[in-house]
């Protein structure tokens, strides 16, 4: 068995590992000896994304729910309905439904979008829920320079301190660059990102002089499926999806081999009335089962952390 304590992955900005722990995974030791680790992600991005309105060359082209197209230097009042919905509607919602079931998330903010509604992000932290860095504009930065989103990344951390009260210590952009990681080590104070689709455990990488956790994100256990109904056509799409998940999921770990359950949710998708009933019965569903623990993301890291610290050297 692999040795989680060892660095094994090198800088992703410098070379690919395609073999990670391998064929026999090593125990998390999850507390309360829990069978699956279970992670609710909410995304807040409205505010964040492209508009002219903003100075941006195009509108928004990517997630907007009703399909309409980038549309190079005009303003889409349907794409930026689509966005404030999530921030004035969506996200309420959603935030009452996981105060009803008393389950821990992490709220992946954008800066901007917290800077134009700070309501909601003080209510995300007043109910207990991590606010992790989802970057200061929800753009995607592979093109962007290293000048430019170093700054974009200290600018995120600062503005989610003082709109939430609660300095962000986890990192996930989203469309990350390959600099991303290198950038946030630079500028600090994160102990963990998700910008990472490869696995089902956290890892270590090594990168530069620095040993760095990563606590794995996914775009397949996600109610992107809702965009434009790419997948989930209605709540019980969802539902079915995420139960198989979950149900896989724990049946390995009552075999020896827990792992991460990580759910990515938009407060624009799955927070309209209709597609929120598949969250609640997923809810439901998971907890009807004994040894689930519902975490945050900066809870697997400080857990990592505690129980499996990156070696020296």
């Amino acid at each position: 068995m692999v040795d989680p304590r060892r660095r094994l992955w090198p800088d992703p900005a410098i070379e690919r590992d395609f073999t990670g722990y391998g064929e026999r995974l090593p125990d998390p030791e999850w507390p309360g000896e829990a069978f699956i680790a279970v992670n609710f992600n909410l995304n807040v991005e409205g505010g964040g994304e492209l508009c002219p309105l903003w100075g941006d060359a195009t509108s928004e082209g990517v997630m907007n729910d009703v399909g309409m197209p980038a549309m190079p230097g005009l303003r889409v009042p349907y794409t930026e309905s689509t966005f404030e919905y999530g921030s004035r509607r969506g996200a309420w919602r959603l935030l009452d439904i996981f105060d009803e079931y008393r389950v821990p998330m992490s709220v992946l903010a954008v800066a901007q979008a917290f800077e134009r509604n700070p309501a909601l992000a003080r209510a995300c932290a007043a109910r207990g829920h991590e606010i992790t860095s989802h970057g200061y504009r929800w753009i995607d930065y592979t093109a962007v320079g290293p000048d430019i989103e170093r700054e974009h990344i200290a600018q995120a951390a600062k503005s989610l301190e003082q709109s939430s009260g609660q300095r962000p210590l986890g990192w996930l952009t989203g469309r990350p660059s390959i600099n991303t990681r290198r950038l946030s080590l630079d500028v600090g104070g994160f102990l963990y990102d998700r910008d990472c689709l490869n696995d089902e455990l956290p890892y270590w990488v090594g990168v530069g002089d620095h040993t760095h956790l990563i606590v794995p994100y996914s775009l397949e256990t996600n109610d992107n499926g809702f965009d434009c109904a790419r997948g989930f056509n209605k709540a019980d799409d969802f539902f079915i999806y995420m139960r198989d998940a979950f149900d896989a999921l724990y049946r390995e770990g009552q075999r020896g081999s827990p792992r991460i359950l990580s759910i990515a949710l938009h407060d624009r998708l799955i927070g309209r009335p209709g597609r929120s009933e598949g969250l609640r019965r997923l809810l439901d569903h998971m907890r009807g089962f004994e040894r689930v623990w519902f975490c945050r993301g900066v809870d697997i890291a400080r857990h990592w952390r505690d129980n499996f610290p990156a070696a020296r050297g």
